[in-house]
């Protein structure tokens, strides 16, 4: 998979100056444009739209200083429509604006060219089974919310606190199948999954049941799941174990990551401290 993530980062390289299609570079990393971009975020830290555009204009930045080509040349030549959109996306990654970077020959920041390699740390392997389950619903309380990577969730806690313990302990007796008990869903999450983009979150359980009327829900439907366990300080081993999934399972293995909610059950310690986790990610075969 690694192999082929990079022969598409040669293939964005080669075209900077050009369209690039999100659907090509799938196709050349051998896989489904969802999970193309899925993978290339938790890989690079950043969705692949920011990317292409930070070496864009890394591009542009030294065309810029050479003086070889109008500021209007370079914009149109690196896709802006217009001088203007060229300076204000020019300025948001430089710290200056084209002309003056020209006049002065300031330095610039740059996005540095990537490339993908898989590092073995440690001899601990990821604990995880493959699970078939027909459609299902997500039943419960619903919320938009910001995502945030490291640290609880501010948003998510204040959420939960406000749903009344009659309500909580109504959802609790809907589940009727794995995963069991109440579980964090998160549905619609932004492409690239950037800090402070917004997606659903379900405090919800897992059923076959029918919907009270003043409960949210999500029909999810038949599929694969790939369901990982861990064990640690909540909530940095949580968050942590999703990075572990797109970063070293899933390069590692025959699956690829398809739409769908994520679902995690998560167990605390009496004190709040340490977490045992259930991340549930649906799957399907990668094409081979």
């Amino acid at each position: 998979m690694l192999e082929q993530l990079n022969r598409a980062v040669e293939h964005i390289e080669g075209r900077l100056d050009e369209r690039i299609e999100a659907a090509d570079l799938a196709r050349i990393a051998m896989t489904s444009e969802y999970h193309f971009r899925r993978m290339f975020s938790a890989l690079a830290g950043m969705p692949l739209s920011e990317y292409i555009r930070r070496r864009r204009l890394t591009l542009a930045g030294a065309e810029v200083l050479a003086g070889e080509r109008t500021l209007l040349d370079v914009a149109v030549r690196y896709g802006y429509a217009s001088g203007e959109a060229f300076a204000r996306a020019f300025r948001a990654m430089h710290g200056i604006g084209p002309g003056e970077a020209r006049r002065t020959g300031a330095a610039l920041r740059s996005q540095p060219r990537m490339s993908f390699r898989l590092v073995v740390e440690g001899s601990s392997s990821m604990r995880y089974r493959i699970v078939a389950k027909e459609e299902f619903r997500v039943v419960g309380k619903k919320a938009r919310v910001p995502l945030v990577h490291e640290g609880v969730n501010p948003a998510i806690a204040d959420f939960i606190r406000g749903i009344d313990q009659e309500t909580v302990r109504r959802i609790a007796e809907l589940s009727d199948q794995e995963p069991e008990g109440i579980v964090s869903v998160s549905d619609n999450l932004a492409e690239g999954r950037a800090e402070g983009t917004e997606l659903d979150y379900y405090h919800a359980v897992v059923t076959g049941a029918a919907v009270p009327g003043d409960l949210d829900a999500l029909v999810v439907p038949a599929g694969t799941w790939a369901v990982f366990e861990n064990s640690g300080p909540f909530p940095q081993a949580l968050q942590f174990l999703w990075r572990d999934v797109f970063t070293q399972w899933f390069p590692s293995n025959s699956y690829r990551s398809r739409p769908g909610p994520e679902i995690l059950r998560t167990r605390l310690s009496p004190d709040v401290g340490e977490a045992e986790a259930e991340l549930w990610i649906p799957v399907e075969r990668a094409m081979s």
